[in-house]
């Protein structure tokens, strides 16, 4: 089973129009939550999914930051080995939490980061999205997009190694848009961040390439 967790994301609902447009056979093996982290508070809850998608990013949206609770929770799921797809912003979808904040490779700084660093920021513009040179067995199923005028998430700051697959130049530089972290633990984080605006979260080639990210955590 798959536990996917979305915010509402400012009303454009990225996480809910992803699911959506997932294969019928994909759905019926996600559990999809928007805007509601009580299943993530829940005492086992690091046990009941074999994958998570987050799309999502704590205190925003009108919605709470996850409570300690959750913080056990998904701490004790990748403890386990757990991975997950953090897509759009998720790198920032726990940033409450200072363990969080150290390992998921490139991360979204919101303003009012407790660590004290710049903020990330969001051009909107056209952009494309390239494959880099690597030998990664994704390389092969992930396809580049050109994509219509969406936020464009620049200048995240790394806080540990990755493995970058895909990423975009435009006018303010180059910057990475798909990428993988080994955790601590052993498990993976595959950040894919392109997807905000209803006509790319829909994309047919953006969906393709999620569900090639989830089918290789799936068999990893």
């Amino acid at each position: 089973m798959i536990g996917f967790f979305a915010d509402n994301h400012y009303g454009v609902h990225p996480g809910k129009v992803i699911f959506e447009h997932l294969p019928s056979e994909l759905q019926q093996k996600i559990a999809f939550f928007e805007d509601d982290w009580s299943d993530m508070e829940t005492p086992g809850f690091a046990g009941k999914y074999e994958l998570l998608i987050l799309n999502m990013i704590g205190d925003t949206c009108d919605v709470p930051h996850p409570a300690a609770a959750a913080e056990k929770e998904v701490r004790s799921y990748l403890e386990k080995g757990g991975s997950m797809i953090l897509l759009h912003g998720s790198g920032a979808a726990f940033w409450q939490w200072e363990w969080w904040r150290k390992i998921v490779g490139f991360r979204w700084v919101r303003p009012n980061d407790p660590d004290g660093v710049e903020a990330s920021y969001h051009p909107v513009k056209p952009y494309m999205l390239r494959k880099c040179k690597s030998r990664h067995l994704l390389m092969d199923k992930l396809q580049e997009i050109e994509l219509p005028a969406d936020e464009i998430y620049a200048k995240l700051e790394q806080v540990s190694p990755a493995h970058v697959f895909m990423e975009t130049a435009i006018e303010e530089g180059v910057f990475p848009q798909c990428f993988e972290v080994i955790t601590p633990w052993g498990g993976k984080l595959v950040h894919f961040i392109p997807g905000h605006s209803p006509e790319v979260t829909s994309h047919p080639a953006v969906i393709r390439n999620i569900c090639e990210i989830i089918n290789y955590l799936e068999n990893k």
